[in-house]
């Protein structure tokens, strides 16, 4: 068996022989990373590896490219591949086609060579030898065939890293100790939905109340004292020896926007049962109870409200939301009522801040920058504040041949400007961002000036005097628009968040985890809202970022991960815990 330590002392011939099967008939990248040498962890090696290909010229990254065969190809059929990719189709049963697969998977293949130059890449295979199925591979392939050339130039490279990540751990006989569980779990829950065939988990449905049972029982399973508490948090305790230490909290949502994705939030809440499975199985206790809080509400979805469980936990649950009602008429009341819940105990869950060591939140990212940095893990240093609005404009509808330009109360084209508007005034602005993101002209017809229009509009940034400044603007500016356009306005304040920084001496633990694991520190700003943003007001906070794939998609099916990020986040959170008293 090849260890680290070996790869270590080895001659730079040596350690380029054994690497030799890791990146596709390219051994210069094992020759160039022989020099970094000796590597402090896996994922110093990995690290290392990656920065010599990204520092290669275009023509030897091309080259490297190249070097790899097509899926299901003509190497594939003449049994010339490496062994390595042999394997790896075989994983995902592109060696057994089906006539009609086949057919498809060359005409892909034909478009995408003439398109970019050189093979479709994939890493197909992930843990325990589970390779993605036929149908998703053709998926990926016809949606990658949209990319621009140097998009998916950088994501093919992405790709062959991952496959040299999965081929050093099989070199290594690597054992995933939190990765391949988290992944595991993240399957089954997503399994659990509202709506046939995608993922759809909204407060208190049938789906939801399961996915908290589920949770329960994992974590009673890993070793904790669980329950489902009044507002349907579901609350794993680790104790402490001593009863009367303080508690650390992490955890973070289990619900989902609609056709959402598997890891938003769950990974913050099934990383940490993972550990606590691990600390329990080797007898080691923490010197503080530590809290695993899959909240039960961040996303709004069915009553509109959100960071019901976390708001309930800070003890800033409004009563009055008790009385919102969903789609169908019913109340949030009767929806806790017939899950088995009493609203009027809702109070009682709230934490004494005097208890708390802090808060940390484990996190998707929800975005690219870790992705396009190479990077599995980000420190992040603060939680955008936002602003939302729901902004009405009424004109005048009319003909849309009679009636001359000049003459016109055009809504949409009121509505048009303030788009531009947004755009204009948060470009260049640093952290600040402004999205228009809902658009519509009621009843619209395509011979008719619309009469109305209806648009939202989300600012954030990290600084709240950055981003009230930038609303107070916009919203004059709006009303200038409408003025001029002869346009009638009418808004209203739907969210008003402020920014959550998070702790410099968490952040900084964070980092110093990370560090040890032989991976660089890099903050980042979240732009998402997340619960450590309602906790943010009773204790300190701090978040770890995990890489997410796909361009760094979120809120949508194609939202991924793997389970080596995972691991990695896993250790770097262990680390943390071991540093906190």
């Amino acid at each position: 068996m090849t260890t680290l330590p070996q790869l270590n002392a080895c001659p730079p011939d040596a350690f380029v022989e054994a690497l030799a099967g890791i990146y596709e008939h390219s051994p210069w990248i094992a020759a160039r990373a022989a020099a970094l040498r000796p590597f402090a962890s896996l994922a110093a090696l990995k690290q290392a590896l990656q920065a010599v290909v990204t520092q290669a010229s275009e023509d030897a990254q091309l080259a490297l490219l190249r070097a790899h065969p097509e899926l299901a190809g003509k190497a594939a059929i003449a049994g010339e591949l490496t062994a390595e990719s042999s394997g790896e189709q075989a994983a995902s049963g592109l060696d057994r086609c089906s006539p009609a697969e086949f057919a498809t998977l060359q005409d892909l293949n034909a478009r995408y060579r003439d398109k970019f130059g050189f093979p479709f890449i994939l890493a197909v295979k992930g843990p325990a030898g589970r390779g993605l199925s036929r149908a998703a591979i053709i998926a990926a392939f016809s949606r990658r065939l949209g990319n621009t050339h140097g998009d998916e130039m950088r994501e093919c490279l992405r790709q062959v890293h991952r496959i040299a990540e999965i081929r050093l751990n099989a070199l290594l006989q690597v054992e995933l100790r939190f990765g391949a569980q988290v992944m595991d779990w993240a399957e089954a829950l997503g399994a659990i939905s509202d709506a046939e065939g995608q993922l759809t988990c909204a407060y208190m449905t049938d789906a939801h109340r399961r996915c908290a049972a589920q949770l329960r029982d994992w974590m009673r399973e890993a070793g904790m004292q669980a329950h489902i508490d009044a507002a349907g948090n579901v609350v794993g305790r680790y104790p402490a020896a001593q009863a009367d230490a303080k508690t650390l909290l992490t955890g973070s949502h289990y619900d989902t926007v609609r056709n959402g994705g598997k890891y938003d939030g769950r990974l913050g809440i099934l990383l940490p049962i993972a550990l606590v499975r691990d600390l329990h199985a080797r007898g080691e206790r923490l010197p503080f109870h530590l809290e695993v809080i899959g909240f039960a509400e961040e996303e709004g979805v069915r009553f509109r409200s959100t960071f019901l469980g976390s708001s309930a936990i800070t003890g800033r649950f409004d009563p009055r939301l008790l009385e919102q009602r969903d789609g169908d008429g019913l109340s949030m009341r009767e929806a806790l009522s017939a899950a088995g819940h009493d609203p009027a105990h809702i109070p009682s869950i709230a934490r004494d801040p005097a208890s708390l060591l802090g808060f940390v939140e484990v996190h998707i990212e929800q975005g690219p920058v870790l992705l396009e940095r190479g990077l599995p893990l980000g420190v992040v240093t603060a939680i955008a504040g936002s602003s939302r609005y729901l902004v009405e404009l009424t004109g005048v509808a009319s003909h849309a041949g009679t009636t001359p330009m000049g003459m016109r109360r055009d809504a949409a084209a009121a509505a048009a400007e303030i788009v531009l508007l947004v755009e204009a005034r948060c470009s260049g602005r640093g952290a600040l961002v402004g999205t228009v993101g809902q658009l519509e002209v009621p009843q619209g017809s395509v011979n008719v000036i619309p009469g109305a229009c209806r648009l939202s509009l989300d600012i954030r940034a990290a600084s709240d005097e950055d981003r009230l400044a930038a609303v107070d603007e916009i919203l004059a500016g709006i009303s200038a628009i409408c003025a001029r356009r002869g346009i009638e306005e009418k808004l209203w304040k739907l969210v008003e968040a402020d920014a959550a920084p998070c702790a410099p001496r968490l952040m900084d633990r964070l980092g110093a985890a990370i560090e040890a694991a032989g991976l660089p520190r890099v903050d980042l700003l979240s732009g998402a809202g997340h619960d450590a943003m309602e906790m943010a007001r009773i204790t300190e906070v701090a978040m770890l970022f995990v890489r997410c794939g796909n361009g760094g998609i979120s809120h949508n099916p194609l939202e991924t991960m793997t389970a080596d990020d995972a691991e990695v986040a896993g250790e770097v959170l262990l680390d943390f815990l071991r540093r906190t008293s």
